[in-house]
């Protein structure tokens, strides 16, 4: 398989290269404290049809905005065509864009509509009837120039929406979900048509939109955003085929992520197999994510040929083909075939080596900045906590803190936690939950739990001061110096061997302090 951050290094280097049309540099938008936009750099070839996708919140719509005009940018600039708009208002930008709510004119017909700009623009007569009956004959709507808007339907009104961008003939034309309220199957035809108008008109289009089908349809390129960051940029095979993190492998697609042990170069562990790849330099050993899309896997008869033996919970017919859960291992797999196995079949699984796609782990743990404030006790989070004697740190020192998934422990009833926060990514990973939950704090906190959550359930936290094979989870690292989050500096571990009959006394001293 191809190397993801390699693919994407590439990619800035073509930009770099060759001519584009918009160039967003550095560019962050705050409202108030809250940043929602977090130093976005994107480069758009002319001619290309680009989507902006992700979930609702993630600052696609207002990246579209910052590049209309309607908003401006708290930090970097914007260029088109080479020259700098960051502060240029909407009406001397060459863009023109088309809202999800179309925004027509209620008492204006469909020509008066469609003609508005140009008659701003004190264009002759003339020029204006040739403009409007070719932007009518590109959306297909020849017959209906003087047919009131109101009395048009969903479909309809966005074709007018768009005749009316495209009639002014803008160097780029942005989208802002203008699909949305359509139905399904008038959404699939007016996709249909949106491609072949791009290619007809030759314009560079931005499309902004949730929908990953719609985004693998229409798109040259794509870029996935969450929480104010491009997570990655490519084509729509290497989205779906190379995605960078778990959050494009399981927003793009259906997809089985799964935790793993990269054992050597080609071959990875996971679910209790090991299983022959292509991936290439995560090192001997090393925790990865693996993801397998549920049509890549092979079910058949249970036989000598199965990697994986197991049972068949669930199958639902979806009109192409069957989609089924099969548990095995003590892990549940989607499974997407056309051949159908029936609930409490045995069935074996079989993959290919190039079907398995190896991530390297964001994390391996929580990881906290906080300050050693004596011998027993640290700060992080607001909060003061006891921790296991440290002898070789000055109090004051600052120090980094790691938690285990598992060692934090969520509960209903926010009382009931030593602090709270929402859980806003829910990730499963075949056996277990994992979850992002925001903390009130303002740190993101990563679990591990089989408990069912849901996005945006408010929820108290605490962490358990667990072990494994002797070594506590709670570890003391000395920072002496500033050292950014993604740094590749090295700690040194301060870690005790504890007998688990004082880890049964010590638990009942481990409180927070307040």
């Amino acid at each position: 398989m191809k190397n993801t951050v390699i693919l994407q290094l590439n990619y800035k280097m073509s930009m770099q290269q060759s001519n584009y049309i918009i160039e967003v540099k550095g560019v962050s938008k705050f409202f108030g404290d809250k940043m929602v936009l977090d130093n976005i750099n994107l480069y758009v070839k002319k001619g290309e049809f680009v989507t902006v996708l992700g979930p609702s919140g993630c600052g696609k719509t207002t990246l579209l905005r910052l590049i209309a005009g309607f908003q401006t940018a708290s930090e970097g600039e914007i260029k088109i065509a080479g020259k700098e708009i960051t502060q240029t208002p909407p009406h001397k930008r060459p863009v023109n864009t088309v809202f999800q709510k179309y925004a027509l004119f209620p008492h204006l017909n469909v020509f008066d509509n469609i003609a508005f700009g140009l008659k701003l623009k004190k264009i002759s007569k003339q020029t204006i009837e040739k403009k409007v009956k070719a932007a009518l004959r590109m959306v297909g709507m020849t017959d209906y120039e003087y047919r009131d808007v109101n009395s048009l339907s969903g479909g309809q009104q966005q074709r007018v929406a768009i005749a009316r961008a495209i009639v002014n003939e803008p160097e780029v034309l942005l989208l802002d979900e203008p699909l949305a309220a359509l139905d399904l199957k008038m959404r699939k035809d007016m996709q249909m048509e949106l491609k072949e108008m791009h290619k007809t008109l030759g314009i560079t289009f931005i499309y902004v939109t949730h929908d990953q089908e719609e985004a693998l349809t229409l798109s040259d390129t794509i870029v996935v955003m969450s929480e104010g960051k491009i997570q990655q940029i490519g084509t729509p095979v290497d989205i779906y085929n190379e995605p960078i993190n778990s959050f494009v492998a399981d927003f793009i697609g259906e997809s089985n992520i799964l935790n793993g042990t990269m054992i050597q170069d080609k071959l990875v562990r996971f679910a209790g197999v090991e299983f022959e790849c292509v991936d290439e330099g995560f090192g001997e050993n090393m925790p990865v994510d693996v993801v397998v899309r549920p049509e890549d896997w092979y079910i058949f008869p249970d036989s000598d040929a199965s990697q994986i033996s197991g049972i068949v919970t669930s199958s639902i017919f979806k009109g192409v083909h069957y989609e089924m859960v099969v548990e095995a291992n003590g892990y549940e797999f989607i499974v997407q075939d056309y051949h159908h196995f029936a609930v409490g079949e045995q069935v074996g699984l079989l993959i290919k080596p190039f079907d398995i796609h190896i991530m390297k782990k964001e994390r391996v743990c929580n990881t906290f900045e906080g300050e050693l404030t004596d011998g027993t006790h640290v700060e992080f989070l607001g909060c003061t906590f006891e921790c296991l004697p440290v002898v070789d740190i000055e109090p004051g020192t600052k120090v980094k803190v790691q938690v285990d998934f598992k060692d934090i422990i969520l509960q209903d009833n926010e009382e009931d936690g030593t602090l709270t926060g929402d859980v806003r990514f829910i990730l499963y990973k075949g056996d277990h939950y994992h979850l992002t939950v925001s903390s009130d704090w303002g740190e993101d906190i990563f679990v591990d739990t089989n408990d069912v959550w849901d996005n945006g359930d408010h929820v108290g936290w605490f962490m358990h001061l667990w072990m494994m094979r002797g070594i506590s989870h709670w570890e003391i690292l000395p920072n002496f110096s500033p050292i950014p989050r993604q740094s590749t500096h090295l700690f040194i571990l301060l870690a005790w061997p504890l007998s688990q009959q004082w880890y049964v006394s010590y638990w009942d001293i481990l409180l927070p302090i307040f």
